[in-house]
């Protein structure tokens, strides 16, 4: 019975340092596993759906609900504000990067950041500039949908599933933006310009 208890001892301290440690790591490097994925995944998609900006919309960003929004100044006036929402596509989660003009509710860009979609198919929602080029100009307060559901957006052939993946984590940015809106609005006014 002593041999038992001794090893439950013994392996409960193992347990403990090992979560530990764990823990430490993940701490030490979750601020640069940020910063990676602010440059190197939301980054060049930030870069093309604000193209033009005046500023760098990764160090004019805020957060709100923990929530990133990244600011883009256009004839010095910060009149556009980009976030990154999710979806639900055949292959698992889509991230999706909006960019809407708050003055107008005009989505001024989209863009996919992550997912997990078939090559050559789902995944051409992040490849394929014309799909993603059809929701420019649209009104962030109207419902998405592929035609095939009734709505404006032209799926993607041979993958409707990502489609309707995007289209879904645009209906979640348009209720999102719905809400914060008016917070959204007032954070912008603080960012400066330069």
């Amino acid at each position: 019975m002593r041999e038992v208890i001794k090893m439950v001892v013994v392996l409960t301290l193992l347990c403990a340092l090992s979560g530990g440690l764990l823990a430490a790591v993940k701490k030490g490097t979750e601020a640069r596993i940020i910063e990676q994925r602010l440059q190197h995944v939301k980054g060049p998609v930030l870069a093309l759906i604000l193209k033009g900006a005046e500023n760098n919309p990764i160090k004019s960003r805020f957060s709100l609900k923990n929530k990133d929004f990244f600011i883009g100044v256009f004839d010095h006036k910060p009149s556009v504000a980009a976030f990154e929402i999710f979806g639900k596509g055949f292959g698992g989660s889509l991230g999706v990067m909006v960019a809407v003009n708050v003055e107008t509710d005009k989505i001024v860009g989209v863009g996919v950041t992550t997912h997990s979609e078939t090559p050559g198919l789902g995944a051409r929602a992040k490849t394929d500039p014309e799909f993603v080029s059809q929701f420019t100009g649209m009104s962030l307060l109207d419902p998405f949908a592929v035609k095939q559901d009734g709505g404006r957006v032209d799926s993607i052939t041979g993958a409707t599933i990502s489609s309707r993946g995007v289209c879904g984590a645009m209906n979640s940015a348009s209720a999102l933006y719905k809400k914060l809106k008016p917070e959204i609005t007032a954070k912008m006014r603080q960012t400066p310009v330069s």
